[in-house]
């Protein structure tokens, strides 16, 4: 099956996703597949939910680690790190934003085992990033209305330039 990025406006991005009860071939496949669409985009980590599929399931690759993580959890946060976020399902928009500098992540690999990850600054954003996906939530959702009608604009201006034009950088902080 060929998958493609949903993107800001698609309800599907909205919605939670369902926890995996079950690690099989067509799983596995599912992920390998969820790499092709994140290194074609070019990214560097994608959810399920960012590809249509409802499931707690996400894929990064950064520094040459390539990993899969099943029912991703937030399990400990600290620190402030400012950093200037992109999204997959928001192309052409990066904003600076203020997240949490270290991060404790708990879930699952795809051998069936509980993996946890000590993670600072980009990687940490990332997961982050990829279980506000998980949990129905976009960038859009983590800024003041203000923030957002500005983001949405410049956004929404976005989408009728081609798509190799300049991003869009908004600072929020």
């Amino acid at each position: 099956m060929t998958y493609e990025i949903r993107t800001f406006g698609d309800p599907v991005l909205k919605a939670v996703a369902e926890p995996v009860t079950n690690i099989d071939a067509k799983l596995v496949s599912l992920t390998d597949e969820m790499f092709e669409v994140m290194y074609k985009a070019p990214g560097i980590g994608l959810a399920a939910t960012q590809i249509g599929v409802q499931r707690q399931i996400f894929v990064y690759d950064i520094d040459d680690k390539r990993e899969v993580i099943l029912n991703p959890q937030i399990a400990e946060s600290s620190g402030e790190w400012v950093y200037d976020e992109g999204c997959l399902s928001i192309p052409g928009l990066y904003v600076e934003m203020l997240r949490p500098k270290n991060v404790l992540v708990r879930g699952i690999n795809l051998q069936g085992n509980q993996v946890e990850f000590e993670a600072d600054e980009l990687l940490a954003r990332l997961f982050q990033h990829e279980v506000d996906h998980l949990n129905g939530v976009l960038m859009f959702d983590r800024m003041t209305p203000d923030q957002r009608r500005e983001a949405v604009k410049l956004y929404r201006t976005r989408e009728d330039q081609p798509k190799d034009a300049e991003p869009f950088h908004l600072k929020l902080v």
